[in-house]
Order: structure tokens, then sequence, then C-alpha cells
């Protein structure tokens, strides 16, 4: 008997399997519920522009995609797998320091949430912005050596998460249970980046073994937070210890090792730093040329004055005395070898470029001997030939700022009530603002108080902005005094808010009281835009209301637990 023949059957195609049969009168298999992503990206799209599998399009498509998103919510929830128990953290570190006082512990609360008064609407109004307050509480706080309340730890990381102004002051508020919060939560991992070393304990640096083994066995952030300390105690220790190791270090370490030597510098690293002069790296090259050059005792700095004495000297075929200026020709091998970078950036003529990196990196205490015995304020006053003086006073400018020159700062910077808006030497509000960075508190103030009472404060921000706080009181004055001749012009404080923000911050709140007879709305002139008087009351309201509680701050911190 013959059984009837079959005919060959073919495997599945491994690319597209074919559609399970489906009997007569039975219904097809429910097709899979659609991807997590897929629902989130029509959500984000619009049903009209996306519309994932399993959703009918049309008008009910909003609907049937929330119902989707809701079932595939509980189909992932019941489809967790609970994981296995993990060991349990070690205690938090104690922290040894005095606790908070109790109204500053308020305040500290109040500052994090920022809800002045529980007020709603957009609209500041007259109430303080705390949040701007918190940097100066930190630093106020921390200047008492105060220990951070540990129910405030998770929202003060995660203000310091949002600002990164904030985290030196607020990790050192935090101390080291911020840092144990940090390594149980990945929100905060910033902390531990933030910390020399990832927080990680240093060895006692009298322990010779153990330094030594940090140093060669050691994380990398932990050896540049070792050779931070040791420079900050030891700068030679910490040198040598670098030059151990220095051959063998990878080009971005040696960078980064390189510039903690600015702590400490002096001539006693001029040897290593001609070394590195050499080193493969560029950028190793041209850190160890600016080290360099910040040493006017240096042997580079006096290679630099020679190239730049070729460059600028006084014309001898002109009656009046004036500058000339030749700029270099090329830049040659030795001069990349000092620091020099031979390619101009875009829209930069290359001699220019070269002469101003020449004439930064000179001393500039050889100027005077140079061109004609006379003092830097003689110097900047003279006429510069050819259009070449703002090259050249902006190439002083950089170098007095490196140098940290007071001397040469002042001349340049020129009287604060000069009519010219860049001064005598400074091209620019941004420079005058890095040269005063290099006088002394009190004589940087005064002379942006002059500033101010001759030109107003419609360009004095920058300046404002590198005087210590509080302000001194002949600041302080002169910053009243100009707000109160800006509302007479009639015109909004809104262009004043950058000013009016400053001085919420760093005005000394005993300043409060000269502000009293501005609280009051004005009449307004005729020419007056409208309403302007009203906004100025209620931007001084609110500067008065700053200064009186940046007061009661400072009162609390002083209180004893």
């Amino acid at each position: 008997m013959n059984r009837p023949s079959t005919p060959a059957t073919t495997p599945p195609s491994p690319v597209a399997a074919p559609d399970p049969p489906t009997s007569p009168g039975l219904a097809a298999p429910p097709a899979p519920p659609p991807p997590w992503e897929d629902l989130v990206t029509a959500a984000l799209l619009g049903t009209e522009r996306r519309t994932p599998a399993g959703v009918p399009p049309g008008r009910e498509a909003p609907a049937a995609l929330l119902d989707a998103a809701a079932l595939e919510t509980v189909r992932r929830r019941a489809g967790l797998r609970p994981a296995r128990a993990a060991r349990r953290p070690e205690p938090a570190p104690e922290d040894p320091r005095p606790a908070l006082p109790t109204a500053a512990a308020r305040r500290l609360a109040q500052l994090l949430d920022d809800r002045p008064g529980g007020a709603g609407g957009s609209r500041r109004g007259t109430a303080p912005d705390l949040m701007e307050l918190l940097p100066q509480w930190l630093a106020a706080a921390n200047a008492h050596g105060y220990a951070a309340p540990p129910q405030a730890l998770p929202a003060l990381l995660n203000a310091a998460r949002g600002r990164t102004d904030l985290r030196p002051a607020a990790l050192a508020f935090a101390g080291k249970r911020a840092l144990w919060l940090a390594r149980l939560n990945p929100d905060w991992r910033f902390a531990l980046r933030s910390t020399p070393g990832g927080g990680a304990a240093l060895p006692d640096l009298d322990d010779g073994e153990r330094v030594r083994r940090l140093w060669q066995e050691g994380l990398f952030a932990e050896r540049v937070a070792l050779l931070s300390a040791i420079r900050a105690g030891r700068p030679a220790a910490a040198r040598e210890l670098l030059a151990a190791t220095w051959q063998t270090e990878r080009a971005e370490d040696r960078l980064m090792f390189l510039d903690s030597l600015r702590t400490e510098l002096s001539g006693a690293d001029e040897a290593f730093l001609e070394q590195a002069l050499s080193d493969r790296s560029r950028n190793v090259r041209a850190t160890a040329a600016e080290l360099l050059s910040a040493l006017p005792g240096s042997a580079l700095a006096a290679r630099m004055a020679v190239r730049a004495w070729s460059c600028v000297a006084l014309d001898p075929l002109r009656d009046t005395p004036t500058i000339a200026v030749e700029a270099p020709h090329e830049c040659d091998a030795a001069m990349e070898r000092d620091g020099v970078a031979p390619k101009a950036p875009s829209g930069r003529g290359e001699r220019s470029w070269w002469l101003g990196q020449l004439v930064e990196a000179a001393p500039l205490a050889t100027w005077p001997d140079r061109l004609g015995a006379r003092t830097p304020e003689e110097i900047v006053a003279l006429p510069v030939a050819d259009d070449w003086r703002g090259e050249l006073h902006a190439a002083w400018c950089r170098a007095a700022v490196r140098q940290r020159d007071a001397g040469w700062s002042r001349a340049l910077l020129g009287a604060p009530s000069a009519p010219e808006a860049g001064g005598p030497g400074a091209v620019s509000l941004a420079e005058r603002a890095r040269l005063l960075g290099t006088l002394e508190a009190d004589e940087r103030a005064a002379w942006v108080a002059g500033f101010i009472a001759a030109h107003g404060l419609s360009e004095a921000f920058q300046l404002l902005g590198v005087c210590a706080v509080p302000w001194s009181g002949p600041l302080g004055g002169a910053v009243v005094d100009a707000l109160d001749i800006a509302r007479d012009t009639g015109n909004y404080p809104w262009s004043f808010s950058g000013v009016m923000g400053l001085a919420e911050r760093c005005l000394d709140p005993a300043e409060a009281s000269r502000f009293d007879g501005l609280l009051a709305v004005p009449e307004e002139p005729e020419d007056a835009s409208p309403g302007a008087g009203g906004y100025w009351a209620e931007a001084f309201q609110r500067l008065v209301t700053t200064l009186r509680l940046r007061a009661a701050m400072t009162a609390e911190l002083r209180q004893r637990s």
C-alpha cells in the first residue's frame, strides 16, 4: 500500500516568520503592547503626528494613548523583580563643628525653600530674592565654623547641583556628611568630583612612605589632592615629588600637576619649569612659559624683555618723545619654545599677535630704563606712532594683571574722572576691572566710587563686581546718590536692574536708612515714563527690605546655640 506523498516543507525564514494560522471563528491573538519609548515619543509629538502601534488613529487617539500608557505602567511595575538585598551603608561620619543657632537654622531652611512670605505670583514686588542671598549666608556660616543641620543636607546638595557658584561654599558647610550622601545618590556625585581626591582622606604628610605609595599608586584625583596639599605647606617637597615621576606621566596629567605649582610659585621653581619648556605637549609648554613669565627674575622673562625691547623704543627722529613700534617679522623656534603661540586667532594680524605676547611676558620693571627713565604714568602718557597705542597698552594691561603690579595698574587705569571711557592705558571696561583686581580693597573701592561720581552707573556694573563686600562707605554712598539721580530722570529702573541686584547683596546693611526718603512714590514730571515713579519706589523698598534681612541674618549667626 503506497503512502500518500507529502509536500516538502521549507524551514521558516530567519528574517520574517509567517503569520500564525487562524481557525475559522477564532479571533486573532492580541497585538503586543507598544514599547514605553514609543508611547513617550507619541505623547511628545502629539497623536496627530505620531500614533504608536495598537493605538487607533483619529479623535479617540489621545484617550487611547493614555489608556495604553496606564496599561504599560501597570505591566512594568508588575514585572519588576525584587533586587538582592544590598549591604547596609556605613554610618554617616560625625561632624564635630558646633550646631547652627536655632534662628539661623530656620533662616537656612527659608533660603533653600525660597518662598519669602508665601506670596504667590511671578512678580517679585518688594520681596527679597532669597536664593541670591544664599551664597552670602553660606560664607558667613563657614566663617563662624558651624555645621550644617543634617535635615538640610538634601536641599543644600540640590541647590549646589543647580548652581555651580554655590558648590565650594555649600560643600564646605555641608562637610563630610555631604560626601557620604553623594556616594548614595547619583544626582549628587558632583560633590565627589568637586572635592579634591573625591573626599578620600589623605595620609599624614609627615609619613613619607604612605605619601610615596599614594603618589605612585593612587587614583588621579587622589594624586592631585595630595600634590596640592603638600604644595600649600611645603612647596619644595611637592616639586620634588612631581619631578620624580614627571617623565612617566601622561600629557594631560602633567598639565594638571604643573598647574598646581601656581600656589607658592617662586624662583626655586624656575629650573623645573625651564625643563618643562621642552615638553612634548604644547599645552604643558604654554603653561610652563606662563608661570615663568610671572617670575620677573626668571631667565625666560629676561629673554622676553630683550625681544620686546627690539620691538619697542623711543623714536630718535622725532622732536617730541614718541614710542616707535616695530613688530616681529617672524616667530622663530626659540620664541615658540618660550611660549609664543605662532598662529594668530581669526581676524588678528600675525605681527601684532606676536608683539602682544612678547610685551605681556616682559617684566614691567624693565620699561622705565628702556624708555628714558620715566615712571609708568609718564610712559603711558607718551604718544605711540603708527596706531600701535591700543595694542601696546593692552599688552601692558595683561602684563600688569599677570605680574600683580599695582604701580603699572594705577598708571593704566588713570584718574577715575578721566573723560575717556577706556582710560589712558586700558582700552575697555573689562581691562579696567582686571587692573582694579591688583589693587588693595580700599583703593579699589575709592577708584570705583570716583568713576561712578563722574560717569554714573551705566558703565559701572563690571567695576562694581570686583569690589569687596560689603561695599565701603564712600562706594556705597556713591551708588545711592547715583540711583537717586537715575530715579529723577523719569525713566524706568529696569536698565539699572543689574546694579540694583548688586546693591541688594553688596551694600552695607547700615546704609538702609539712607533710602528712607526714596521709598515714597515721587511726583512724576510730564516727560516721565508712565508709572516709573511707582516702579522705582518698589525697587527701593525691595532694596531696603533685603538690607534689613541681611542684617538679621548676620545677627542670627552671631547668636549662641
